[in-house]
């Protein structure tokens, strides 16, 4: 039973974050095998690192393609840089028995150093790798995943604050916290931006304001700076080692619900077209036609790598700008349309973006902190605990798929680690908090399936296997992207630009990006496996070696979790989701503990 008593004590421990006070817990060492612990306690005595890091991904391709001299030098000059940060001791991969088994939280400020430490040293390759095709692709693809969300957000938030946050504020903070986050992060692939949680959150935070006739902006701002303040402390003291209990298990349902929610989204605004009185038949067609374009155009151009079609250049590039020649494609069709038939009759809406850089409502961009009654500036720490839980979970577990060793990262990375680089970003994350809280503008955390997309977007693939061989590990699109974002907020062309690309077509990019980021999840292949004729079907890695009950039977308790957590989100107690996250590690060692799945069926369907 101790798994079971160290899941719910860590599920605890999440949903009491404000703490964040040094605590033991004791988990068996088959629990801790799962993931490579980040912690170190202060009496460790840690092995000193090698002076020769492991190459990144594009070293690894300089070194097959180039000389022995080039790669010499190569290698010398890591060597050399590497020496340089090497001021305080590293962190390796230790055998089973000598890894920390007890303590979850560290010294002060003991991971983010480790992190930087650790990443520091590729800050030059952050920036000199990023100038390449794919990385061009990349930017031009996530602008507009990037972008549409914003906007989209922007107008609820509009709605759910009665004005006081809306797409300008939306957009600022996507576009100014993305550029900070991309230069100043430990995993500067991820991408942050709002969420559907978040916005629920602060919609109830709204009514909270109207019930207790209290100013909507000063509440907002002070369960900010709390929420600021323990994400803080979270960080200092390495909180984000509990994200250590969460598994496949987790990764699987949550990642399956972010691309479930997507694709929903994008199909329940299509079909509305055919039901809504100010639209025509046509303009529901056209609609169809343009986001089935965009949507089937990228779908079938990414899969062009895999091909024997042209050259393998042509098939690389094709595939690489799959989404933006399927955008740009849907978007012609509209336009064509458009013109042959006119407005009245073809006229799609567009991405409404701000003519004006300026507040929603006309206000300072500074909230009036003290316009809020000393009691409530102490009572916002409640609802902060809340928001602590919510952004604590969605950044952590992004960055935890971001970190999943079949992207094979190397860059300031441990092999196996999926913790890497998540105490200084959390760190991030609850500096920029602060700075959002006082502006008025949105919080934002590390987004899902953006970061899956650009993971995959940067990823090289064995054009036989279709495996992953490296990611291009760098910092220019991250920056790029939201630097363009700032541009539609701040310049009269650009906006003008994106301002003509019809939403429909976006929709279709939505489906997309929920789709593509389907492929790999085990839970989605077990479930397409229930359709599947066995005799015929490929062998997964647990058709023989687990007994097909017991599979169906783990996959429809995933099922199960994710249609609880579906409905948690969609219903009025939405501000609870993030307690469902937490309590996804106590039902996957429940499952075990209980016999319910052995263990040692358990061992391969939630292999990490």
């Amino acid at each position: 039973m101790a798994p079971l008593q160290a899941s719910i004590a860590s599920s605890l421990g999440l949903l009491l974050l404000a703490s964040s006070t040094a605590a033991a817990f004791h988990v068996p060492s088959h629990s801790v095998s799962r993931v490579a612990m980040a912690a170190r306690t202060s009496s460790a005595r840690l092995v000193p690192q090698p002076s020769f890091q492991q190459p990144s991904f594009q070293q690894k391709q300089h070194f097959r393609h180039g000389s022995t001299s080039t790669a010499t030098t190569a290698i010398a000059t890591t060597t050399t840089t590497t020496t340089l940060f090497s001021t305080v001791d590293a962190v390796v991969t230790a055998p089973e028995s000598s890894k920390p088994k007890d303590t979850i939280f560290e010294g002060f400020g003991v991971g983010i150093k480790r992190d930087y430490k650790a990443r520091l040293p590729f800050l030059k390759s952050d920036v000199t790798d990023g100038f390449s095709v794919q990385c061009l692709a990349a930017t031009l693809f996530l602008l507009f995943a990037c972008l549409a969300p914003a906007v989209g957000f922007g107008g609820l938030y509009t709605v759910a604050t009665g004005g006081a946050i809306g797409t300008v504020e939306m957009m600022t903070s996507t576009a100014a916290c993305g550029v900070i986050y991309a230069i100043t992060a430990a995993q500067p692939l991820t991408i942050i931006g709002s969420t559907g949680p978040v916005l629920a959150f602060v919609a109830c935070l709204a009514q909270l304001a109207n019930m207790l006739k209290l100013p909507f902006l000063p509440l907002y701002a002070w369960t900010g700076l709390w929420t600021s303040a323990i994400l803080l402390v979270s960080s200092l003291t390495s909180a984000s080692n509990l994200v250590q209990y969460l598994t496949r298990f987790t990764d699987e349902i949550f990642s399956t619900l972010i691309s479930a929610i997507f694709v929903v989204e994008a199909v329940t605004d299509i079909a509305s077209t055919f039901t809504s009185a100010s639209s025509t038949f046509t303009k529901a067609m056209l609609t169809l036609i343009c986001a089935t374009t965009t949507f089937t155009l990228s779908s079938i151009l990414k899969k062009l790598r895999r091909t024997v079609f042209f050259n393998k250049t042509v098939r690389t590039t094709l595939s690489n700008f799959a989404p933006t020649i399927g955008v740009v494609a849907a978007a012609l069709i509209a336009r064509t349309a458009k013109v042959a038939y006119g407005t009245a009759a073809a006229g799609l809406p567009t991405l409404t973006i701000p003519s004006v850089f300026g507040t929603t409502s006309g206000r300072p961009w500074l909230v009036p902190l003290l316009d809020l009654p000393v009691w409530a500036r102490w009572a916002a720490c409640l609802p902060a605990l809340m928001a602590t839980v919510l952004l604590f979970l969605d950044q952590n577990i992004t960055v935890r798929l971001v970190n999943n060793p079949k992207w094979k990262l190397t860059k300031g990375r441990r092999p196996g680690n999926v913790l890497d680089g998540m105490h200084a970003d959390l760190f991030i994350v609850s500096l920029l908090t602060a700075v959002q809280s006082v502006l008025g503008i949105p919080w934002l955390v590390a987004a899902t399936v953006r970061s899956l997309s650009h993971m995959g977007a940067l990823s090289v693939y064995d054009t036989e296997t279709g495996k992953v061989e490296g990611t291009v590990e760098q910092r220019v699109t991250g920056v790029a992207i939201h630097a363009l974002i700032g541009a539609c907020v701040l310049f009269n062309k650009p906006r003008q630009l994106l301002s003509q690309v019809p939403l429909p077509v976006l929709m279709g990019l939505f489906m997309y990006l929920g789709t593509s980021a389907l492929p790999g999840n085990e839970m989605w292949e077990r479930i397409l496996g229930w359709f599947k004729d066995s005799s015929v079907a490929p062998k997964e890695r647990w058709t023989d070696a687990v007994p097909t009950k017991v599979t169906t039977l783990f996959t429809v308790v995933q099922v199960v979790c994710l249609g609880a957590m579906f409905w948690v989100k969609e219903s009025p107690i939405g501000v609870l989701f993030p307690v469902i996250i937490a309590m996804l590690a106590p039902i996957r060692f429940g499952l075990e503990n209980f016999g319910i799945v052995k263990k040692e069926y358990m061992d391969i369907l939630d292999e990490e």
